[in-house]
């Protein structure tokens, strides 16, 4: 694999920050192989002091200097970010993007015919080493360049490869998705706090729930419908609840949200 000799990231934020240390750690590259741009100063001294990769503040220095791009940048800012660097991209690099909603085509019209473009869907628990990637490839990307943005993704948590035409629902399921847990995280914390416990203890006991919930359904691998049974007996407590639950629309309310997701990321490609 020739264009895995040097690693750039277009962008050091927060994701970029979890990548490069996501991929130090499962040894993938060196640090020396690694290499970042940013604007701010603050953060590109902040990036090297803590991952001992260089960060340049031109985007143009670290792209000559890579075969692997990875543009870490928000889609409102992709477009101008593309124009300063199509010129020097060629179809010896392999350009990874994670921004929301842009489609590979979009992307390969920009840099020019024949240039391999991958398009990755990260999510923001990355940054603890747990995100669910879904990855899809461009029309000039190989199954050698799709099997190299897998490994990169894989050093930070789960990745799946799909159609691209599904990366709208991806975005909005796994990608906004933590944002939903949190805010049913939350709901259930001051639901704790309300009936008498203390917000430490409360918030605890719903972290370890929300965690063991998780783990059994990863390790168990049965359908959520079979867990939720078990939980629930006749006339019980839990019973009681999920009658509140379904009352107030929780689960329509998810999938509303889902949808509503996927149609703002439709609207930012």
């Amino acid at each position: 694999m020739a264009f895995l000799k040097k690693l750039a990231f277009i962008g050091a934020g927060n994701m970029s920050e979890a990548l490069i240390q996501g991929i130090l750690r499962a040894s993938l590259l060196k640090a020396d192989e690694i290499i970042a741009s940013d604007v701010s100063q603050d953060r590109a001294a902040y990036i090297q002091q803590k991952t001992g990769v260089a960060v340049l503040p031109e985007n143009t220095q670290a792209v000559k200097q890579a075969e692997t791009i990875i543009l870490a940048v928000k889609p409102q800012a992709m477009n101008g970010v593309l124009e300063e660097l199509a010129k020097l991209l060629s179809p010896d690099q392999l350009i990874i993007s994670i921004a929301a909603g842009i489609k590979t085509e979009t992307i390969e019209k920009q840099i020019g015919i024949n240039k391999p473009v991958i398009r990755v869907m990260p999510n923001t628990p990355a940054m603890v080493g747990c995100s669910a990637t879904a990855i899809c490839k461009g029309k000039y990307a190989s199954d050698e360049h799709l099997q190299w943005a897998v490994k990169i993704f894989e050093a930070v948590g789960y990745v799946a490869v799909v159609n691209e035409n599904l990366m709208d629902t991806v975005t909005a399921l796994s990608g906004s998705g933590p944002a939903y847990i949190f805010t049913v995280i939350e709901s259930l914390i001051d639901a704790g706090v309300e009936l008498g416990l203390t917000r430490d203890i409360a918030s605890g006991l719903t972290i370890q729930t929300v965690k063991g919930a998780a783990r059994m359904m990863e390790e168990t691998k049965e359908h959520p419908a079979i867990l939720k049974n078990r939980v629930t007996s006749p006339g019980g407590t839990t019973a009681a609840g999920l009658h509140a639950l379904e009352k107030n629309g929780l689960r329509h309310a998810m999938i509303e949200a889902v949808t509503a997701a996927k149609n703002r990321a439709k609207e930012l490609g």
